[in-house]
């Protein structure tokens, strides 16, 4: 079989990201059926950066697809210091089936990817969380039944989870609007690239810096920590410049819809999100948890089993 890689959903056409989302269902409604698929197989997961979601999720997954885990820290392996990217891929190449990464330059998953013989995942980079986008969408389609001609609405860091759900939203013809502070945009190669998508696929991508105006026709509301891992030294500055980000009640009644709330946790209480939204009927943050699970064996059985 040939080699698959999924390292951002930039990379993806709507059709692989609509496979994804199917196959998602099935696994989640039939989960017996696939409980060998990858049986005697091994996938390596190369973590730099905590997690409880992926890491769970991927680890979890793994296990009920019949695999076998290898859970490798920075402090294991040190990747890019210890030794190379390029040889700690080459050297995993000969040990496992597959590799999930989770890292923080997008680069290193680039490299990393090139120098396999053996698919790669990735787990969260700097500039993308496909994964992240791939359960959120799905969760979406339960939630609203179809995304195309709904309305996404990202709202404070224009961050890797807002990259990728821009660029898949605009796939597969779901209308998103990033509202951010200025200089806080998504990436803008990408949000290009999301622009040319969204035209093929009759919706809208936008970015907005008014929140009360960005949330009006919004049928989901995202939106994540101001201050992700890495940016600590930035927590000041940061906390004042997103202070009118905030989601809260006000806020979401702003929308004409009763739009769904999203997050892809953890969340900072208080800070992004009050309490009164993410504990309300309208937040369906622990259903895109449990999703996770689902889409992140999707991914493993599509780059490791194949059609």
């Amino acid at each position: 079989m040939e080699k698959r890689d999924f390292l951002g959903i930039a990379d993806c056409s709507s059709e692989e990201l609509q496979h994804l989302l199917e196959l998602s269902k099935r696994v989640k409604e039939y989960p017996a059926n696939f409980s060998q698929a990858l049986e005697g197989l091994s996938v390596a997961m190369i973590f730099e950066k905590q997690s409880l979601r992926t890491h769970v999720t991927f680890d979890v997954g793994i296990h009920q697809l019949g695999a076998h885990p290898v859970y490798l820290t920075q402090a294991d392996i040190s990747l890019g210091k210890r030794e190379s990217v390029y040889d700690t891929a080459k050297n995993l190449e000969r040990w496992v089936n597959g590799v999930v990464i989770r890292t923080f330059a997008h680069q290193t998953c680039v490299d990393f990817a090139v120098a396999s013989r053996v698919s790669v995942v990735n787990a969260l980079t700097d500039l993308e969380h496909p994964c992240q986008a791939v359960g959120d969408f799905f969760t979406t389609t339960e939630k609203l039944g179809t995304v195309k001609g709904k309305t996404l609405v990202f709202i404070g860091d224009g961050n890797n989870v807002c990259n990728s759900l821009m660029l898949m939203a605009a796939k597969l013809g779901m209308n998103f609007i990033a509202s951010t502070p200025n200089g806080y945009e998504p990436d803008m190669k990408l949000f290009k690239l999301a622009v040319a998508a969204a035209k093929l696929s009759n919706s809208q991508v936008d970015i907005q810096h008014q929140p009360k105006e960005a949330i009006r026709h919004a049928d989901a509301v995202y939106t994540d920590v101001w201050v992700s891992m890495g940016q600590e030294q930035e927590k000041e500055q940061r906390m004042e410049v997103f202070r009118s980000f905030q989601v809260n009640a006000g806020l979401m009644a702003q929308s004409k819809h009763k739009p769904l709330f999203m997050h892809c946790l953890p969340a900072k209480r208080g800070e992004e999100v009050t309490d009164e939204v993410i504990d309300s009927p309208q937040s369906v943050v622990f259903d895109q948890a449990e999703n996770r699970l689902h889409s992140a064996k999707a991914v493993l059985l599509t780059m490791l089993h194949g059609d």
